[in-house]
């Protein structure tokens, strides 16, 4: 049991030191031009320990990122009282700018949009009532509007946020109930 708590560990230390290192070398360069080789050796760590643990550059990104905005998602969306949710976001937002940014400067926006995507079909999955709407509208539904939420909040965080986050709060709200209604009425005929 030792050994096995031992193992995890170092496999544990590896990926940090990767993913580390990775943030570091993303601080000035593309994603598209990094190899696992110059990662690797700016952590420390063997191509080897690499390999065990990911199998892209991309997968460091996602191991990095995924437990870390998906607890950012459960801040946000746990049952809290409307003004507790906006705070949430607040500081949601807050922390999500400058990773975004960079995502989007060094080539790894699609990383970041997967993990937002998985999150908010997560979020829909639990908060939804769909009221006879099909399987397959349900899932269309929930595509449409998790594509729909990430480019408003992508629009929105990078060009400075000049409207208020109730604003663009209560836009998607309104997308939601009014898209939502449609669904709805299509499905009665």
């Amino acid at each position: 049991m030792a050994a096995t708590k031992h193992a995890q560990a170092i496999k544990q230390d590896s990926q940090d030191y990767l993913a580390t290192a990775l943030l570091q070398l993303l601080a000035t360069n593309d994603l598209a031009n990094l190899t696992v080789t110059q990662v690797v050796k700016r952590a420390g760590v063997s191509r080897m320990a690499f390999y065990r643990n990911f199998t892209t550059l991309a997968d460091v990104l996602t191991a990095h990122f995924e437990p870390i905005l998906t607890a950012r998602f459960d801040d946000v969306l746990v049952s809290v009282p409307q003004e507790q949710k906006l705070a949430n976001l607040t500081t949601f937002f807050a922390e999500l700018t400058p990773t975004l940014q960079l995502a989007v400067e060094r080539g790894f926006e699609p990383v970041i949009q997967q993990i937002f995507d998985e999150n908010m079909i997560r979020f829909y999955a639990v908060t939804m009532t769909w009221d006879g709407a099909t399987e397959s509208q349900q899932k269309y539904w929930t595509q449409f509007m998790t594509a729909g939420i990430y480019r408003i909040w992508r629009e929105w965080l990078l060009t400075g946020q000049q409207e208020s986050l109730t604003t663009i709060h209560d836009l998607i709200a309104t997308f939601q109930t009014a898209t939502m209604a449609a669904l709805q009425a299509e499905s009665r005929y």
